[in-house]
């Protein structure tokens, strides 16, 4: 009896331990394969030569690592210019869409005005409409207005944004109205409430919006593309385009890994850092 006493609980603990890892790590550890694989592979390729890229068997580390393709990538294409305008378009729409998204959720929830209801259902119309069904348009009245091969011309048709309205005003409407009120109460102006009461306790949602707003604009490819054709202009996802590979040169492979890497190098640093401000955030913006 004592021994089935002894014995009983290990089956038990044996099948919690199967069920965390079947249930819990194994697919945590499949996703950030899924996701990580690639982008090792991506920067080791870039360290290869060109004959050890395009092989029939795999090779799987450079038998000489070296940085002839970001030398190569850096002779064909201006990295620091494409960088000033990525960062440039990034700084200046990132944060005109989080200042549009902060007021308009504030608008939303602590300003009465009509047809509140119908705004709203409109923002989340706009969630579930593509950007490339406004891409014509767009195109059509950026060129009437001379702004194509501008920064304003790549900044202004995404200052909308629908997802950091949405995420904020979900934020908004879980705080206390008795926050808000006090402040109504001693006097405090809408912009007051909103940046010295509700922007301070809000702050993991609003940076959540601020890097997804961040990384959005620094990885934006299609709508620069459209909008400009020079060079001088281009962001570093579409100045990747100038590294042109044509039909069997081998070589172009190691460049093409090289520039991609040096693009998502700063997104990767950001996010880094200040992940745990996403998780709150999302956490936060949830529920009410």
């Amino acid at each position: 009896m004592s021994a089935l006493t002894v014995a009983g609980p290990r089956p038990t603990r044996a099948r919690r331990l199967l069920s965390d890892v079947v249930g819990g790590y194994l697919p945590l550890v499949l996703a950030t394969l899924i996701v990580a694989l690639p982008l090792v592979w991506m920067v080791i390729g870039s360290l290869k030569t060109p004959g050890e890229v395009v092989t029939q068997r795999l090779i799987l580390l450079p038998s000489h690592p070296t940085l002839d393709a970001y030398t190569r990538a850096s002779d064909q294409i201006d990295f620091r210019q494409l960088f000033v305008n990525s960062a440039i378009v990034t700084v200046v729409g990132s944060t005109i869409k989080v200042l549009l998204a902060l007021t308009t959720a504030y608008a939303l929830v602590f300003v009465q005005f009509p047809l509140k209801r119908v705004i709203f259902a409109v923002i989340l119309v706009a969630l579930m409409v593509p950007a490339q069904v406004s891409l014509i348009p767009n195109y059509t009245l950026i060129a009437a207005l001379g702004g194509v091969n501008t920064y304003w011309g790549i900044i202004l048709p995404g200052l909308g944004t629908a997802f950091g309205t949405f995420l904020m005003r979900q934020q908004f409407l879980s705080l206390p109205a008795e926050i808000v009120e006090a402040a109504e109460m001693d006097g405090a102006g809408h912009l007051v409430r909103l940046f010295r009461v509700i922007v301070p306790i809000t702050t993991p949602t609003i940076a959540t919006v601020a890097l997804v707003t961040v990384v959005n604009e620094w990885n934006d490819y299609l709508w620069p593309l459209v909008v400009t054709n020079s060079a001088h202009m281009m962001t570093l996802p579409v100045g990747l385009t100038l590294l042109r590979n044509s039909e069997g040169d081998v070589s172009a492979y190691p460049v093409l890994m090289a520039g991609a890497v040096v693009v998502i190098v700063p997104v990767l640093i950001l996010f880094a850092f200040l992940q745990r401000y996403i998780v709150a955030g999302l956490t936060q913006g949830a529920v009410r």
